[in-house]
């Protein structure tokens, strides 16, 4: 499998990107679940993205200054009867990266789910 290039996104960080700056609004982010649910929605696809890939990209994103993340407060979680979520934002860094990528290839919303998973 050849490398990517710096600061090139992978398919499925250019979709969480999308779905992200959709869903966030300017006082509320978005979580993994409801991301995950908006990615099968996009992809039109029959089941959710693999939780532990897409937490993995989450992570990956963060570290990279793509994403800025936050647990929500336990109160909030605890209100509702469920378990804490970690919320997530795009940050001004991840927006300049989506357009860059978006300038350079075409959307791959529109990418057969077997090409998203690097699968030929």
């Amino acid at each position: 499998m050849p490398r990517r290039r710096p600061g090139a996104l992978i398919p499925l960080e250019f979709r969480i990107l999308e779905c992200g700056l959709e869903m966030q609004t300017p006082t509320h982010g978005f979580h993994g679940f409801l991301l995950a649910r908006a990615l099968q929605d996009v992809s039109d696809s029959a089941s959710l993205i693999g939780h532990g890939t897409l937490y993995k990209a989450l992570a990956r994103m963060a570290k990279a200054g793509l994403l800025e993340s936050a647990w929500e407060d336990p109160a909030s979680a605890e209100a509702e009867g469920r378990p804490r979520r970690k919320n997530y934002r795009v940050t001004p860094q991840g927006a300049t990266a989506l357009a860059r990528a978006r300038a350079e290839q075409p959307s791959p919303l529109a990418a057969p789910a077997h090409a998203a998973r690097g699968i030929a």
